[in-house]
C-alpha cells in the first residue's frame, strides 16, 4: 500500500507531535548554509520570475509566521528546519533578497520546477536551473570575497559552510515523464536518461566544490511515483503507487550514490554525502489516522496543475496530511524528513554520514 511506503516519515512525525517539543536552538553549528533545490526548499526566488511555477499566495504560508511569502507549503519548508537544527537564529534569505553581509550567513538559491537540465520545466516560464543557481552562488562568493578583503578569507569561510542540494525531481516529472513537451524520453532509455542526468550533476557538484563548497549534503529523488499528482495522472499500481515511476527514479539513485564515492576519492577533501529520501519515507506496517495520497489544499487542475488554487480555504487537520498540494509536503512532513536527515533514523537514511556528522568534521 501507498501508506506502507511513508510509515517511517510517518511514525517519525507522530513521535514528534506526542512529543510536542519545540526545535530548541543551540549554538550555531556551522558559519554559512547554502541551499541549491527546487520547489520543495524555494523560498521566494520564483515570486517576481515570469512563472506558474511560485507559491506567493494563499493558502501557502497560512502556518508561516510572516504569511505568504513564496514557499511552496503551508509553513516551513526542510531548508528552514535544517538552518534551525543548525542553530541559525533567522532563515537563510533568497538570493533574489539577499543584500549586504547578510550573505555571510548563506543564501537560498532554490527555484521551483528547476532542473538539472537547463531546459527542464520550461513549459511553465522562467526558473533558475543549476546551473543558473551556480552562476548565482558565483556572484555571492565575489561578493563574500569583497566584503571579507582577500580569497584566503574567503576560501576559509565558505569551506566551513553546510551546503545542500535538492535537485532531479523535476528533470522527471517537469521533463522525462511529459513526452508532449519534452523529447528525452524519445532520445534516451529510463537508463541513459539517468547516466546522462548524473553525468550532468557531477559536473554541477564539481563547479560547486571549484566554488568552494566542501561539506555537501546531496539528496536523492524520492518516491515521485507516490505523489498525488502522479496518482492522478497514471492510476496507481498495486503498491499504491506508480511503480514505472520510481524504478526510473531508482536507476538515477543508484548512480547518483556511486557519484557521491566517487567524488569523496577524487576531490581533496571533499565530504559529500547522500541523503536518502526513499530510505526515510518507506518500509514497515499501515499507520493509521494520515492522509498519505491526497492534499490538504484544493488543487488546480488547468493553469498552474496540481498546485493549490488561489484563495481557497486549505483543510484544517494539516498535522494530519503527508502533502499539502499535489506534489509538495506539508510543514509537519518537512520537519520529520529534516530531522531525519540530519540525524539519522535507519543506516539507509544517509551515506555515509549523516548531516549531523558532516558538520562537525
Amino acid at each position: 500500500m501507498f501508506s506502507e511506503n511513508l510509515v517511517w516519515l510517518i511514525l517519525m512525525i507522530l513521535i514528534h507531535i506526542v512529543s510536542s517539543k519545540p526545535m530548541v536552538k543551540g549554538e550555531q553549528i556551522v558559519p554559512c548554509y547554502f541551499i541549491f533545490g527546487d520547489s520543495v526548499v524555494d523560498n521566494g526566488n520564483n515570486n517576481n520570475l515570469k512563472t506558474t511555477a511560485k507559491a506567493n499566495y494563499p493558502p501557502y504560508g497560512i502556518d508561516f509566521p510572516t504569511g505568504v511569502n513564496g514557499r511552496f507549503t503551508n509553513g516551513r519548508n526542510k531548508a528552514d528546519f535544517f538552518a534551525e537544527l543548525l542553530g541559525f537564529d533567522s532563515f537563510i534569505p533568497p538570493f533574489v533578497t539577499a543584500r549586504g553581509k547578510e550573505i555571510l550567513k548563506g543564501v537560498n538559491y532554490a527555484s521551483g520546477v528547476a532542473g538539472i537540465r537547463d531546459e527542464t520545466g520550461y513549459r511553465w516560464g522562467d526558473r533558475w536551473s543549476m546551473n543558473r543557481q551556480l552562476v548565482n552562488h558565483f556572484v555571492t562568493v565575489s561578493r563574500i570575497i569583497s566584503i571579507l578583503g582577500n580569497v584566503t578569507s574567503a576560501k576559509g569561510l565558505l569551506s566551513k559552510c553546510l551546503y545542500t542540494v535538492d535537485m532531479g525531481n523535476n528533470d522527471y516529472l517537469n521533463n522525462y515523464l511529459q513526452p508532449q513537451f519534452y523529447p528525452t524520453s524519445l532520445l534516451y532509455t529510463p537508463d541513459q536518461f539517468a547516466t546522462v542526468l548524473v553525468q550532468q550533476f557531477s559536473q554541477q557538484l564539481r563547479t560547486l566544490y571549484s566554488y568552494g563548497a566542501r561539506k555537501v549534503a546531496v539528496s536523492n529523488i524520492g518516491l515521485l511515483g507516490c505523489l498525488p499528482e502522479e496518482l492522478e495522472v497514471f492510476g496507481r499500481n498495486a503498491s499504491g503507487c506508480v511503480d514505472f515511476i520510481n524504478n526510473y527514479v531508482k536507476l538515477f539513485n543508484d548512480k547518483l550514490k556511486l557519484l557521491i564515492d566517487d567524488l569523496n576519492i577524487n576531490l581533496p577533501n571533499a565530504r559529500f554525502i547522500y541523503i536518502n529520501q526513499t530510505s526515510i519515507s518507506s518500509g514497515g506496517p499501515s499507520p493509521v489516522g494520515f492522509t498519505v495520497d491526497s492534499s490538504c489544499c484544493i488543487t488546480s487542475d488547468t493553469i498552474a496543475k496540481g498546485q493549490c488554487r488561489k484563495g481557497e480555504v486549505p483543510c484544517n487537520n494539516r498535522n494530519q496530511y503527508i502533502f499539502f498540494d499535489n506534489f509538495h509536503p506539508t510543514e509537519i512532513a518537512n520537519m520529520a524528513t529534516a530531522r531525519r536527515s540530519f540525524n539519522a533514523f535507519l543506516p539507509s537514511d544517509a551515506y555515509p554520514t549523516d548531516i549531523s556528522q558532516l558538520v562537525q568534521t
